[in-house]
């Protein structure tokens, strides 16, 4: 008699602490609660059943702990699946399907949808919300939504030019067009057939390509498009008229106008997002040699990027264009939409500030635009702009993205030089509207950091020297730099010259009148020799050159920059040569 009544009581005492987690919100979880209760119950049937046919208990306990979870989650084969991993007992497989099954089918006809949909909807998430449903893909036509404005490749470039491409673009496929006509795809997969297969870099793309390609038309429904794309596995659908590409439709196009119908149902659903609009600006004498161009976000680390900005455009002559972009729904016009640039001018009034002290010009400007990489990209062509410093965060978490889709963009497409900078924590300065201090005076904010310990690894390619070459504007923020210059090559590496190194470590050293070391280091892996010399040596900074690896060395290896600045704490800036 006392364990029917353990089991009752803990059955009680775990059906009210779930329901005092759920009330109250804390991570109590309905997993285990949901294992626990389904063994409670199947023990006292158990219990029941060994009195009238001397049954096994704990058999009924697993069963009743598989159907439990099955009927309240709605997953009778996860739930069959997990307690037989639990138990490995064979003997348990048959009445273990049996109540699962029969359990899920009782709780779906008597109360549709698991508790976890039921949880959704009572804090007011609809999975299915009213205005998505079939009636939206069979209204809309690949036209509308199909991207006009494609990249493509010929069928008589070759394996070498076709890397090249892809090295320098984000996009994992190209349509294969030749006098106008759409004759294959090549996508990254394919490069895959170009070590299968030995061939040469001087092949033709053609002998990768999949030929004749599935398509779509104009015309098609996204009914079909969506049809295409999960049957045959696919990425993206070339739009042909008349085997004339028309545009390219991609996963990522539907998924917007997924998000545009969930955020206000806009007619003007399209692929494109409007041109920015110029909301408010300052201008400075015009008395540079060039512009330099800084979009600005976040103002804890506007002052450090501001840093290195003037350290910079003080060393070329340059002007500096600040920029603060304000995203505004893809369903508005962003000339149409009002927009609060209050804390935009007070952030902008900040760094002319500084600007001011330093005597170099600074132009300022508020954009509303659906998107911050195309204002940027917008920014460069309009006010001619020779470099682009940015922020970047280390790191992203967005998929098919190296650096993150706004800094992915402009690291690909802007024409000009682009420095990317991940700010240590400690250039990151305090936000006064958080802490209620006043702003340090201009001078002494200048001073926050002392970047004393730079590290330079130098691989080779013109973006490696572009960086030797930008080194010494950025250590004049240094009272006394010392710079190691290094060299990571592979155990196989053997034809490696050092001369110039040792020329580059000549130039800096004669040009800053400080200390340059250098290194060579044999290691597996570049990304994990740079990071162990910039804890061995506590460095305060790291240049790098934009690597070149083409997609598929990505996708195997990772991209170098992205990992080295991922696993370093102290400040890292990326550099990449005008394109």
């Amino acid at each position: 008699m006392a364990d029917w009544r353990i089991t009752a009581g803990a059955f009680v005492v775990q059906f009210v602490l779930s329901i005092l987690a759920c009330s109250a919100e804390t991570p109590g979880g309905l997993f285990i609660p949901s294992l626990v209760l389904g063994a409670a119950l199947g023990q006292l049937v158990g219990l029941t059943a060994n009195l009238v046919l001397d049954g096994e208990p704990i058999i009924y306990a697993l069963a009743g702990m598989g159907a439990f979870f099955g009927a309240v989650a709605k997953v009778p084969i996860t739930a069959i699946v997990i307690v037989f991993e639990i138990t490995l007992n064979y003997n348990l497989i048959l009445p273990l399907m049996i109540s699962a099954v029969t359990a899920y089918l009782v709780a779906e006809r008597l109360a549709p949808g698991s508790l976890y949909t039921h949880l959704l909807e009572l804090k007011g998430i609809q999975l299915k919300p009213e205005g998505i449903d079939d009636g939206l893909w069979a209204t809309l036509t690949a036209t509308e939504v199909m991207q006009t404005r494609v990249e493509t490749l010929n069928s008589h470039m070759t394996l070498e030019e076709a890397i090249a491409a892809f090295s320098n673009s984000h996009h994992r496929g190209f349509p294969i067009v030749d006098d106008g006509k759409l004759v294959g795809i090549v996508t990254q997969t394919d490069l895959d057939k170009v070590a299968q297969r030995q061939l040469l870099g001087t092949a033709g793309l053609h002998e990768i390509m999949t030929p004749r390609p599935i398509t779509v038309s104009p015309g098609d429904t996204l009914s079909q498009v969506l049809y295409l794309l999960s049957h045959y596995k696919l990425s993206r659908l070339p739009v042909v008229d008349h085997r004339k590409l028309v545009g390219i439709i991609t996963r990522s196009d539907i998924l917007r106008v997924e998000s545009d119908k969930l955020r206000g149902g806009s007619e003007r659903i399209g692929p494109r997002p409007e041109p920015s609009y110029g909301v408010y600006q300052t201008r400075s004498p015009a008395t540079g040699r060039g512009r330099l161009l800084l979009p600005l976000s976040n103002p804890q680390t506007a002052d450090g990027l501001m840093k290195l900005a003037l350290a910079i455009a003080r060393d070329r002559n340059f002007e500096i264009e600040c920029l603060q972009v304000i995203c505004v729904p893809r369903h508005n016009s962003p000339a149409e939409t009002p927009v609060n640039t209050t804390r935009c001018r007070r952030l902008l009034k900040r760094v002319v500030q500084q600007g001011d002290a330093w005597q170099i010009p600074v132009h300022t400007q508020v954009r509303a635009a659906h998107s911050i990489a195309e204002a940027v990209l917008e920014t460069v062509k309009e006010r001619h702009i020779d470099l682009l410093l940015m922020g970047w965060k280390g790191s992203t978490s967005t998929p098919g993205r190296i650096f993150g889709d706004t800094v992915d963009t402009a690291i690909r497409q802007a024409a000009c030089d682009v420095v990317l900078v991940k700010l240590s924590e400690t250039f990151v300065a305090s936000k006064p509207e958080l802490t209620g201090l006043p702003r340090p005076p201009v001078q002494a904010l200048l001073q926050l950091t002392q970047l004393n310990r730079w590290l330079v690894p130098i691989g080779g390619g013109p973006n490696a020297q572009h960086a030797v070459k930008l080194l010494p504007a950025l250590a004049s923020l240094s009272k006394q730099p010392e710079i190691r210059l290094c060299h990571v090559s592979s155990p196989s590496d053997t034809d490696y010259d050092s001369g110039p190194l040792y020329h580059d470590a000549a130039l800096l050293k004669q040009q800053l009148q400080s200390t340059v070391v250098v290194t060579s280091v044999c290691a597996n892996s570049v990304a994990e020799a740079v990071v162990d010399m910039a804890r061995q040596d506590q460095c305060d900074v790291i240049v790098l050159g934009a690597s070149r690896e083409g997609l598929l060395q990505q996708a195997i290896h990772g991209n170098i920059p992205e990992a080295i600045a991922r696993n370093c704490r102290c400040t890292v800036i990326l550099v990449r040569k005008a394109i």
